[in-house]
């Protein structure tokens, strides 16, 4: 099935495709209209004139419209979910699980802008002020931009459109190449609502050319990407004066204490490390282990991910499917390689057929090996000996990347040290870094983004506030 631009509500067939092919199967999943500059122009200026008229429209019916969207989602699921597992790879009851999380990012966001509110402000409360009735609102910014990944193809999107759209903003959407009849079909639900703010979203895909003329033009007021570092740095040097959100690499690390329910502990961080093939900005990669436990952690470890099942993603009980693609299945392999030189090994036999890699433990790794200090983003973890949390925190922290790390302890005073002490945007007490409640707030700080998601945080960062004051 071939995805369609949309120029806001126009639906608009293009003049040359680009094929999508699975990376399980190798056939042909969807194609996508080929777009230009002139496209991105185009759509960036219905925007501006679609915001106006967003503006204007009632929160209710704004909300209406998100509630609309969901009802259609959920009659459609299986085939939102099949289309995902077409063109990413997903197993399909991952599939499904994406899908029920993009309908509750949807709701939330719709029922926080509800109650979402400004306040009034006591202007005579110092001595050079005075009486009067002030007050601050939220308004929208106006047009923004979302460019989104391939390994959250359809919930990733929703937490940009709905809160964007939900706060009276219109969008223009340019959704990752590996995925576009999944944001095609997305967006119209949202374009064919009987609710629907019209021109008030616009599609169009394309490559890093259609990307920086979205985020380059003067029109949109916030530029909100979810991908990486290198493109992150690029958005912001080109973006100029704008509200820019990222959400870009992790390197999640967690720490296993000697004091940890060890089974629980091997079991999450074996969910943690392979879930999507490690295709997840939080996926954990590196697994810090005090040093009396450090054996039989590794074989518990190595006895829950011999459990996970690898193959096809169509069938319901496959936890990992293929890597996204040839480069991504070539570069894990290299890295591995290239850390048993250094007198690395693994826990499991090494297995790679194609895109399918199977799920690998290293031990004897050294901190300096990139299977450590990179963002991986494939389904390796690698197991460290340390003395104890004061021998693993700076090596934790010792990362260019702060999305989430966690701990395992059942001591409290360690507890409250990792709070305060772990480097990074979010903290996970007793499970894995990869935990992620799509109400809480989300990202990182150093080189893992600026700005949070979740409906409440991304309306936060999609609005304006408006000072008002009535002497």
């Amino acid at each position: 099935m071939d995805a369609k631009i949309f120029f806001g509500s126009n639906e608009t067939v293009g003049e040359s495709f680009s094929q999508r092919r699975s990376p399980y199967s190798g056939e042909v999943v969807s194609r996508a209209p080929i777009c230009h500059v002139e496209d991105a122009k185009k759509a960036l200026l219905i925007a501006k004139a679609a915001s106006k008229e967003a503006k204007k429209t009632t929160l209710s019916q704004r909300c209406d419209w998100l509630l609309d969207v969901v009802q259609m989602l959920r009659e459609q699921k299986e085939d939102m979910a099949k289309t995902i597992t077409d063109e990413v790879g997903k197993p399909i009851s991952f599939s499904r699980i994406e899908v029920e999380r993009c309908i509750e990012t949807i709701t939330l966001s719709a029922e926080t802008m509800r109650t979402m509110h400004g306040e009034t402000i006591n202007t005579d409360a110092t001595n050079s002020g005075k009486k009067t009735l002030a007050f601050f609102r939220r308004e929208p910014a106006g047009v923004v931009v979302a460019i989104t990944p391939f390994n959250f193809p359809l919930n990733l999107v929703a937490h940009k459109l709905a809160p964007a759209l939900v706060a009276g903003n219109a969008v223009v959407l340019k959704p990752t190449p590996e995925a576009p009849l999944t944001a095609h079909k997305f967006a119209k639900l949202f374009i064919q609502s009987k609710y629907a703010i019209k021109d008030a979203l616009s599609v169009v895909y394309g490559d890093a050319e259609v990307g920086s003329a979205l985020v380059s033009s003067d029109i949109p007021r916030v530029i909100s990407f979810t991908g990486s570092v290198p493109v992150g740095e690029i958005i912001v040097k080109s973006a100029g004066i704008k509200k820019v959100s990222l959400e870009l690499g992790g390197n999640a690390a967690t720490f296993i204490d000697k004091s940890a329910d060890l089974g629980h502990a091997a079991a999450r961080c074996a969910l943690g490390a392979f879930v999507n093939s490690g295709q997840v900005c939080i996926s954990l990669q590196r697994i810090y282990v005090h040093s009396k436990i450090y054996d039989e952690f590794a074989s518990l470890m190595a006895q829950e991910t011999k459990k996970l099942k690898v193959g096809s993603p169509y069938e319901d009980d496959t936890f990992m499917g293929p890597l996204i693609d040839d480069d991504a299945a070539v570069r894990a392999m290299n890295w591995i390689e290239s850390a048993t030189s250094e007198g690395a090994s693994s826990l499991l036999p090494l297995y790679r057929d194609g895109r399918i890699f199977h799920p690998c433990v290293m031990i004897n790794v050294q901190d300096d090996m990139k299977i450590v200090c990179e963002e991986v983003f494939a389904p390796i973890v690698s197991l460290i000996k340390v003395d104890d949390f004061d021998d693993a925190l700076p090596r934790i922290n010792n990362s260019p990347y702060g999305l989430q790390f966690s701990i395992f302890t059942d001591d409290l005073t360690l507890t409250k040290r990792a709070i305060d002490e772990l480097d990074a945007g979010g903290i996970i007490i007793n499970d894995m870094p990869t935990l992620r409640f799509d109400i809480q707030p989300y990202g990182g700080v150093k080189l893992s983004g600026v700005g949070r998601e979740g409906p409440r945080f991304a309306i936060e960062e999609m609005s304006e506030i408006k000072s008002v004051v009535i002497c």
